[in-house]
């Protein structure tokens, strides 16, 4: 009896302290590295002494309100995810400062704010059209010779004769619709093109037009056409009705020659090459907007920012996480190998295996690279009040010139929704 009341007395002790560890709740944008994050988490809990549960809200959804939500429902996370200075201004009551993190000490890409250091970059990621090479190479077009918007359409009309040939669907594969959760790729990534594309990184002069409510109606003509080029020569289902699976499928299966994304599609590749599938080799171009300006890098950046809860009582082992993450072994593992991921800290030297991430990281080590610029509007602006512009132009139920009309109607917008 005496055995059964000690064994009682140390189950209910081992339960005390499983109870008393920290839990930890990260909040994550990027599905496509849901699981890979969520194994090192699992990891990491085995000798942390506290426990990392990581969750991810994004491939659509909307991400703000779901942090928002969670907030009112008052089971804020730990850590969570902004985009840029939209992000900030909307959370920065509930934002750490990180300045005296040894990981804010070993990257130039961090998320500052008065010379204080409040991110922590996810990766540095980069984004143009993807192009198989092997279909490119059958139809001898050279993809460095598409530096012009006149270029790529004659290498799209000649891709587009060669569809039976070449055994494809389409040229492009690019989503637009708001129903599939795609107005993030249009919304802000590709229209980051229009912010800064072609200028010097970090030049600012477009990005602060706009957030004075005003367009260069020069600029926004030129990469309006682009997009309408994009649109008129991808697959049309996939355009208005698909989602990112349906997006990156055509492409990964050879069914379209080109596809709009970014190098963050590298994990779900490699997981399809892992189940089997025979996934072409490929490269990039840049967002060729200009035919009175070559355009030759791609745009990239620090996407998003890893950001602590400073209400949180957990805040300490949020930061200890991050840290982890990119002090260690297992950390850099998980970023480069696992995740896929091109590392935004100068004491990684990890290479990540993906085609699209090596060009990313060349761009990026030659310096041939624009800078994103949609995290600088309003939150939530890019997907609410362009995505859907850009879903009728894919639609064909607005033109080019009404396009920039209702783009320069929704900028007038922003120096109210700033205000706020």
């Amino acid at each position: 009896m005496k055995k059964l009341v000690v064994l009682v007395l140390t189950l209910a002790l081992a339960l005390l302290s499983l109870s008393a560890l920290a839990d930890i709740r990260v909040s994550n944008l990027k599905v496509e590295i849901d699981s890979a994050l969520k194994e090192y988490a699992a990891e990491y809990s085995k000798t942390a002494g506290f426990n990392v549960e990581a969750y991810s809200v994004g491939g659509g959804a909307d991400y703000s309100g779901s942090v928002k939500a969670e907030l009112q429902a008052g089971n804020m996370p730990d850590i969570f995810v902004i985009e840029g200075l939209g992000g900030y201004n909307a959370w920065k009551d509930y934002i750490e400062d990180l300045s005296d993190t040894e990981f804010a000490k070993n990257t130039s890409v961090g998320f500052v704010v008065d010379g204080k250091t409040y991110g922590f970059p996810v990766a540095v990621e980069g984004f143009g059209l993807a192009y198989n090479k092997d279909l490119l190479a059958k139809a001898e077009i050279d993809p460095a010779t598409l530096t012009t918007t006149s270029a790529l359409k004659a290498a799209f009309e000649k891709l587009d004769g060669m569809k039976e040939e070449l055994g494809i669907d389409a040229v492009v594969s690019m989503a637009t619709s708001v129903a599939g959760g795609m107005t993030w790729v249009t919304g802000n990534q590709n229209f980051s093109a229009y912010l800064s594309c072609g200028l010097p990184y970090g030049d600012m002069t477009v990005i602060d037009k706009m957030l004075a409510g005003e367009i260069d109606r020069d600029r926004l003509t030129a990469y309006a056409t682009f997009v309408d080029l994009l649109f008129t020569y991808s697959d049309q289902n996939i355009l208005l009705n698909g989602n990112y699976d349906d997006n990156v499928n055509a492409f990964a299966t050879g069914k379209t020659v080109f596809c709009h994304q970014g190098n963050w599609i590298d994990p779900s590749l490699a997981a399809m090459k892992a189940e089997g599938m025979e996934i072409p080799a490929m490269g990039f171009i840049g967002e060729v907007m200009f035919d009175d300006q070559e355009i030759t890098g791609l745009m990239v950046s620090a996407p998003s920012w890893y950001v602590v809860n400073s209400q949180s009582p957990n805040k300490a082992e949020a930061i200890k996480f991050l840290e982890d993450m990119v002090a260690t072994d297992a950390g850099q593992d998980y970023m480069v190998n696992k995740a896929g991921m091109v590392p935004a800290f100068s004491n990684v030297t990890l290479e990540p295996a993906g085609d699209l991430s090596k060009d990313v990281m060349k761009a990026a080590g030659a310096g041939d690279i624009y800078s994103w610029g949609f995290g600088y509007l309003p939150d939530g602006f890019g997907q609410n009040n362009l995505g859907p512009i850009f879903e009728l132009l894919a639609q064909k139920a607005i033109t080019v010139d009404e396009f920039v009309e209702m783009v320069a109607a929704q900028a007038t917008e922003i120096p109210a929704l700033v205000a706020k």
